[in-house]
């Protein structure tokens, strides 16, 4: 039987148009982002927004904080809505399957983030980090979110996961900060540390304080300034310096480099008599958040003890990412202090003023901060860059003798750096500073000099103070705990950090009880410059390494006299026995010279064997015209730069600390010595971690924070008595040959510079 052939023909349905298949694929592009993924939208909206949030703190516009932060968060969350739906529709016509809205709520996280930080430190790594964390932790808290907020999920279940996150933040929260450092005074001392017989002086004096402020008239932004400006000054002409200046700056501001303002915050006593002046100035900080009113706590209690105190107003001059920076911006901070001092002396001069026969221009003190902090020393220097400028006649008038540098730049303007001479200077520095994080301070220090003080000439004195657990900006009240402006600013490191109210309290002390020494002649305030644990009571705990020189110190050597190791000025001569020794320059944290040598000492083996270093003059030592009380040297403890990391954990073993004695010889031929120890301890310097993690110690702004600990020296007085009570035949009045340094038991180094002596 034959079957019948057939044949089967498969009909393809026919294909949509491309335009409809688009358009559906179109309406589907939220199908996949339910309740649940909508919620946890809020996790990468979160990131993001968090991102704007210190980038409106790091980008102000001059109309507060609050203004800004409510404006990026209108403006992130808008742009936020807009990609992310934009995101969405592209990743649907790419054929991308899921929560496409939320899809594009991560993309837009990661964008933000990454572009808020990468223009901030321009690098890729970094940047890629803190998004990869951010966004990560958006996830995350988007996801957990979304199950709180969810009614498919149990109460029994939401509230194990709220209770185990209120516990976290709680233990973030109470967890205990630990210094960096810690004060170390020696416990086994032979010497009592006596305490200073004046009186605190960070406690207010005995004047009422009057509070008022001079200025243009016109500051929009600051009517202290402006219509509520007690007094008017006149403007003054910057345009000799100034060559850029933005327009937006002159629209901000409603003045150009041709008539900057001369504004300022006077905290003047109230009492008959002329008082010493003393102006504080800032330094460059976001121009729209102003800096002047940061140093209240200073102008009220100088002014409580007697010092006219004017905080001047200099913010025109500062950074905005809006416009940049003047250029030449450093050389008009010092000169727009020169012109404050000729509106004062108009003032002095006018009836009608408070500041009229209230003045005495024979005592000014300069306080600077940060780049107000050179600009200062530059105004008390001002001949090498001023001294042709016509419209500055007669300065001369004005004497200043201190100048006050809270953790100062220190750069050349016009190929010169500040050259002090006969002017009294103290310096202040936290070895946490992550903005001006070498101590330039030491560097003005080393240039300030003194002609030799004799009979009845005057006396004058230099000091530096090295903060272990101070940073930059907690010195102004305005400038926050954060040494870098935002959103960089969040990796730095706060922990261990002194307080606010701890680190102004240690520039009260020191600054207050400068100005009484160098203005109002109280001496029984020095000490306090040469060694801190004579005022720990006034002091919070931390370490402190103090150096300081007068104009009464006879130098023996400085180690800059020539390149030679071997000689000493006024014939002496120096040897070294069982030890490395050699001159050197003195280096900061970025290894920059400090403008100063001093004499490198090392041992670098634990033996039985005394490593000595000799200063020897046969003729006998040079001494002050009424002999020889106290000796005097600097010396910084570089021991760290050898301990490098153990190749294994079997030789990771601390090694035996070196031992210093030191070693008076008579020119009859006594000898005594003394351990270092029995009258202060070498402190170990400050390890400093700059920021939240050592892996960014070394890679943020460019290495910036790679060196944690820079060499800072600390000066040792040794009264000779003490050599006498240990022999009695030993006297100073016979003169000094011979001075050595013995060093023993463990390895180290130590660097020695200034060695000279009182009467």
């Amino acid at each position: 039987m034959e079957l019948p052939y057939q044949t089967k023909y498969v009909i393809k349905p026919r294909r949509r148009p491309f335009r409809l298949r688009l358009r559906d694929r179109i309406r589907r592009t939220y199908q996949y982002d339910t309740a649940y993924w909508r919620l946890a939208i809020a996790g990468p909206w979160g990131a993001g927004i968090f991102a704007f949030i210190l980038a409106a703190m790091g980008m102000p516009t001059g109309f507060g904080v609050a203004f800004d932060i409510l404006v990026f968060l209108f403006l992130g969350t808008l742009a936020h809505f807009i990609l992310c739906h934009i995101a969405a529709f592209l990743l649907t016509l790419l054929g991308v399957p899921g929560p496409r809205l939320y899809y594009g709520s991560l993309l837009f996280n990661i964008a933000a983030v990454y572009l808020i930080f990468y223009q901030e430190d321009q690098s890729v790594l970094i940047s890629s980090i803190v998004t990869g964390i951010l966004t990560v932790s958006g996830i995350a808290g988007g996801l957990i979110f979304a199950v709180l907020a969810s009614r498919q999920v149990r109460f029994r279940t939401k509230f194990t996961i709220s209770s185990v996150l209120v516990l976290m933040l709680l233990a973030a929260a109470l967890w205990p900060e630990q210094a960096q450092s810690d004060m170390e005074v020696s416990a086994d001392s032979d010497v009592i540390i006596e305490e200073l017989t004046a009186a605190d002086p960070s406690l207010a004096g005995s004047y009422e304080v009057h509070h008022f402020t001079y200025g243009s008239g016109k500051d929009y932004w600051q009517p202290e300034f402006g219509e509520q400006s007690d007094y008017i000054t006149e403007s003054v002409d910057a345009s000799a310096y100034i060559k850029k200046w933005d327009r937006l700056r002159t629209k901000y501001w409603g003045f150009n480099e041709k008539s900057l303002p001369v504004n300022g915050r006077v905290w003047m006593p109230e009492g008959s008599g002329s008082f010493p002046l003393v102006l504080i100035v800032h330094g460059n900080h976001l121009m729209e958040d102003y800096s002047d009113d940061g140093y209240a706590y200073l102008g009220n209690l100088l002014a409580s003890r007697g010092f006219i105190a004017v905080s001047v107003d200099e913010n025109f001059l500062n950074y905005s990412v809006w416009t940049g920076i003047p250029d030449n911006d450093m050389k008009v901070r010092a000169w727009m202090l020169l012109k404050h001092l000729q509106q004062i002396g108009a003032f002095a001069g006018d009836a009608e003023s408070p500041f009229y026969q209230k003045v005495n221009f024979d005592k000014i003190a300069m306080i600077g901060h940060s780049r107000g902090g050179q600009a200062v020393a530059m105004a008390a220097d001002y001949k090498r860059w001023f001294g042709s400028d016509p419209g500055l006649d007669g300065l001369e008038q004005y004497q200043i003798q201190a100048v006050a540098a809270i953790a100062p730049t220190d750069k050349k303007v016009d190929g010169n750096l500040t050259e002090l001479e006969n002017i009294n200077y103290l310096t202040l520095q936290g070895a946490r500073d992550g903005d001006v994080s070498d101590f330039d301070g030491e560097r003005q220090y080393v240039r300030t000099s003194f002609t030799s003080s004799s009979g009845d000439e005057e006396y004058y004195f230099k000091a530096a103070l090295y903060i272990g657990d101070a940073n930059h900006s907690q010195f102004n009240t305005g400038w926050g705990r954060h040494d870098v402006s935002y959103p960089k600013g969040i990796l730095l490191n706060r922990q261990g950090l002194l307080t606010p109210a701890e680190q102004r309290q240690i520039a009260k002390v020191y600054i207050s009880a400068f100005l009484e020494a160098a203005l109002h002649g109280k001496e029984q305030y020095t000490p306090l410059f040469v060694d801190s644990r004579q005022a720990l009571d006034w002091l919070p705990e931390t370490s402190y390494f103090n150096r300081f020189e007068s104009s009464s110190m006879t130098a023996w050597t400085r180690f800059d006299e020539d390149a030679n190791r071997i000689t000493l000025p006024e014939g002496g001569t120096a040897e070294g026995e069982e030890v490395i020794w050699r001159e050197e320059e003195a280096k900061n944290r970025r290894n920059t010279g400090k403008g100063t040598k001093g004499i490198m000492l090392e041992r670098r083996e634990s033996s039985d064997e005394v490593s000595t270093y000799t200063l020897d003059w046969e003729q006998g030592a040079p001494q002050p015209a009424g002999g020889i009380g106290i000796l005097s040297f600097a010396m910084a403890d570089r021991s760290y730069e050898l301990n490098k990391p153990a190749k294994s954990s079997a030789e990771d073993i601390t090694p035996e600390p070196m031992e210093i004695e030191i070693e008076l010889e008579t020119m009859d031929g006594v000898a005594v010595s003394l351990p270092l120890s029995q009258f202060m301890v070498l402190q170990p310097l400050p390890e400093t971690r700059f920021t939240l993690h050592p892996w960014l110690d070394l890679h943020l702004s460019d290495g910036k924070y790679k060196q944690p600990t820079e060499s800072v020296f600390q000066t040792f007085q040794l009264d000779l008595n003490a050599f006498s009570e240990a022999d009695s035949r030993f006297k100073p009045e016979a003169g000094i040959g011979r001075l050595s340094f013995h060093l023993y038991n463990g390895m180290g180094r130590v660097m020695i510079a200034d060695i000279g002596v009182y009467e």
